[in-house]
């Protein structure tokens, strides 16, 4: 079923520098799906690639990130202040306690809604939400088939991006917020 070796030919790339190739020349994340058919290759092939590209680009200037099933290539978080000089790119404030108490809750949680936040918190959290979505750390995933269809919220790309997380999986292991739930 596949063109492109697993392994370099003489003159050929393998399937992991066709993925990074693909992934460089991408706007934004690709799903499994979208290489699996750019690549003609079957979904085991280019899951165990990925896997030996992520591998690979460890200790480098790049990293691979994925999200649910969708792929890009990021800078490393350790030339985040480089890569900031060069773009120019000022500083953003600091987030809060409370809002970073309010992410932690999301990222582990996730997909939860305000009122869930909320009972964890102890207190009300509609302004640090709405913070959390202008800085794109978190968004709106859907509504909860109940009184009221409150909004249901989950943690972005972004947020993986901004605290040099490669996938959710990452998160240092946690042993939860109490009786909450």
């Amino acid at each position: 079923m596949i063109s492109i070796p697993a392994e370099p030919q003489p003159g050929a790339l393998a399937l992991t520098a066709h993925i990074e190739a693909l992934l460089f020349v991408a706007a934004e994340a690709l799903t499994l799906d979208a290489l699996v058919a750019a690549l003609l290759a079957s979904d085991a092939q280019v899951r165990a690639a990925l896997g030996e590209l992520a591998s690979q680009c460890a200790g480098r200037g790049v990293r691979l990130q994925h999200y649910g099933e969708a792929y890009t290539l990021v800078s490393a978080p350790e030339a985040a202040a480089a890569v900031e000089r060069l773009l120019g790119v000022q500083v953003p404030a600091r987030l809060s306690a409370a809002a970073l108490e309010t992410l932690a809750i999301i990222a582990y949680r996730q997909p939860l809604t305000r009122a869930r936040v909320e009972a964890v918190r102890g207190v009300d959290c509609g302004g640090v939400i709405w913070a959390l979505l202008a800085r794109e750390l978190i968004t709106e995933v859907g509504r909860l088939e109940a009184a009221g269809r409150p909004i249901i919220y989950a943690t972005t790309p972004e947020f993986l991006r901004q605290f040099g997380l490669g996938g959710l999986h990452e998160l240092p292991p946690f042993a939860g917020f109490g009786d909450a739930t």
